[in-house]
């Protein structure tokens, strides 16, 4: 089972992305997951809705999809803009990248202290097993206790995070030396 790209076969679906109704007959994008029970399933999104949130999947699936999109153009344009927020961001992101945290619910993988809304945090890719399907995301650090990281971490952040003069300049000022 992968990610798919069909009519809506009711009008019964939701969109995940925009929480409305599906219409029948309309293209959607079928986002594989795992079920609580263990086995696969589909999320579905409209196909511009998932255009935005699901950039990269969705490019992959269209590229193997033989049938008629309407509306092609636009979906091409949502396609090509910028990474969307959220969850889409983080998963477009090169790693290792910094941001400032939007919540206050992430965890420091070093310390396991929660990371405060509005500070700096360290994004890695790390395998997360659920239902024994494992799958890849972020993992984050505190700015400062990413010294297990390795020398060279702040290139590598500065390249991947997108920030400008001042704040790469408060980021490097709290990272440990062994990452300068």
């Amino acid at each position: 089972m992968a990610h798919v790209i069909e009519a809506a076969k009711s009008g019964r679906s939701t969109c995940r992305s925009c929480k409305q109704l599906i219409e029948k007959g309309a293209l959607r994008f079928g986002f594989e997951t795992t079920g609580f029970d263990g086995n696969p399933g589909h999320v579905w999104h409209h196909l511009l809705c998932a255009a935005t949130k699901l950039r990269a999947e969705v490019k992959e699936t269209l590229a193997g999809f033989n049938g008629e999109v309407p509306n092609r153009a636009e979906l091409d344009a949502a396609l090509a803009a910028g990474p969307a927020g959220g969850k889409a961001a983080a998963a477009e992101k090169a790693y290792p990248f910094a941001e400032r945290a939007a919540t206050g619910r992430s965890k420091c993988m070093e310390c396991e202290a929660a990371i405060e809304k509005g500070t700096f945090r360290v994004g890695i890719e790390r395998e997360i097993e659920v239902n024994g399907v494992t799958r890849k995301g972020a993992g984050y650090f505190h700015a400062g206790c990413t010294a297990s990281l390795g020398e060279g971490l702040f290139e590598n952040l500065k390249a991947n995070s997108g920030l400008d003069g001042a704040e790469l300049d408060a980021l490097q000022a709290r990272l440990p030396p062994s990452a300068q």
